[in-house]
């Protein structure tokens, strides 16, 4: 953190630059405007101590209101704090209007000049988070997506926006939502906006841990704590240590499991197994779930308290048909990812294409519009991807008719899956039992491996 300081005396420089230098802030010293001019031009700086005059004007301040206004113009983002020991209201209100965000009298109080100062790097710092956040998501929306998430919903920008803020504390998250929402990829984005940026992101699937390995694959084990256990393990939560831990499909975790992770966000503490020494956790928790964790606690299979420690901030991923804005930018972000990969001729979609990608259910969220896209692209003839090339059918559409004249027997089942499916927001348990048929057979008949 480097403070600019501008004043031509001499004095003041040296008082200023000493008490910079005992709150631990790097500083730089010009003695006119044009030296100012010059050095911010050539390096960037946290904040400016603008004097307001010089030499050359010793009362008026319009060399310093005509520096401020230079350096606003050159440097936007600088906070300009502006000096002088002739103040006067009519000089402070001028140099707000050039730009200044804030004005002090000398002499002045060291603490009110610090809070000044420590407050204008604080916004600072937020800004430019701000800002590197709007730019990559710009440069996401211009590669086509390729990385992290596209959006210019204002659903997704609400979710955004608050997720961006929750980033900057250690604070539990939940993330809830539909299957193929895009769960781990607000994890994602959440970590990388938080202080643990630098830290590790483990995420772990809790539904696939066995339940005889749970504690070696969570926590760890040392040698011999069982049969085969050869060597010293380490765990997710170790492998976590000052980064983020994220327990994907946490609704699938079974009780017993369920009371040891508790403690684990309880305590913060842990033992590898065949170890009685307690590890401190060093980690910060987001979970996820696509299941109605309250209808769990009501049927007695998920621990109320465990949920009170989960969601400390819950965000909602929206599903795909809820955030129609974003299927145009989707659709092109994969259709660029998947004609690199198989070099394919499609670059657009046909108009006939686009309607259907925008009437279409999308039942199985982002995760079914990357498969049909890449299908589309391995089928698609030429540079345009045709309506026909998705193979989504009229009939599957959320606007459709109830028409079936012409279908097949099976083209009809599949048309009712899919129309059930929507109708119960995609929830795959509901529509099952709408249908009175499994889960597993609603996913068989979808032609589709059903989630562990």
């Amino acid at each position: 953190m480097t403070i600019l300081i501008v004043d031509d005396d001499s004095s003041i420089v040296g008082a200023l630059r000493l008490l910079l230098t005992s709150e631990g802030l790097a500083s730089h010293a010009c003695a006119s405007p044009r030296e100012a001019i010059e050095a911010v031009g050539r390096e960037s700086f946290d904040v400016a101590l603008v004097d307001l005059n010089y030499l050359d004007d010793t009362t008026s301040g319009k060399e310093g209101l005509a520096l401020v206004r230079e350096l606003k113009a050159i440097a936007p983002h600088l906070p300009v704090i502006a000096m002088t020991g002739w103040g006067t209201i009519g000089v402070a209100v001028e140099a707000m209007r050039e730009g200044a965000v804030d004005f002090l009298e000398k002499p002045w109080d060291n603490h009110r000049l610090l809070n000044v100062i420590r407050t204008q790097m604080r916004l600072q710092a937020t800004d430019r988070r701000a800002r590197r956040l709007e730019a990559e998501n710009e440069a996401l929306r211009e590669e086509g997506g390729q990385a992290g998430i596209v959006w210019r919903s204002p659903a997704m920008g609400q979710l955004l926006d608050i997720a961006t803020r929750v980033a900057r504390s250690d604070m539990p998250v939940l993330i809830t939502g539909e299957n193929g929402t895009g769960k781990s990829l607000l994890a994602h984005f959440i970590h990388e906006r938080s202080s643990r940026a630098e830290g590790p992101f483990v995420a772990v699937n809790m539904g696939a841990l066995a339940e005889t390995t749970f504690e070696s694959e969570m926590f760890g084990h040392t040698k011999g704590a069982y049969t085969d256990a050869k060597a010293d393990r380490v765990g997710r939560v170790e492998l976590a240590e000052g980064g983020t831990l994220f327990l994907d499909e946490i609704a699938n975790l079974a009780m017993p499991q369920q009371a040891k992770i508790l403690r684990l966000l309880e305590e913060r503490v842990y033992e590898r197994l065949g170890s009685s020494n307690a590890r401190h956790a060093d980690v910060r928790f987001i979970s996820a779930t696509n299941a109605d964790l309250d209808a769990l606690i009501a049927e007695r299979s998920f621990r109320q308290d465990l949920l009170y420690r989960l969601n400390g901030v819950t965000l909602h991923m929206p599903a795909l048909r809820e955030r129609r804005e974003d299927i145009p930018l989707l659709a092109d972000a994969f259709l660029k990812r998947a004609r690199t990969r198989y070099a394919s001729p499609a670059t657009r979609f046909s108009a006939a294409a686009e309607r259907a990608l925008l009437a279409y259910a999308w039942p199985g969220n982002i995760r079914e519009m990357q498969h049909v896209i890449e299908r589309s692209v391995l089928l698609a003839q030429g540079e345009a991807i045709g309506d026909g090339d998705l193979q989504l059918g009229g009939s599957l559409s959320s606007g459709a008719h109830d028409d079936i004249d012409g279908l097949t027997l099976e083209e009809v089942e599949d048309w009712f899956i899919r129309r059930t499916l929507a109708q119960h927001s995609g929830n795959a348990n509901l529509a099952a039992k709408a249908l009175g048929i499994s889960r597993s057979a609603l996913y068989r008949r979808l032609g589709r491996q059903e989630p562990t």
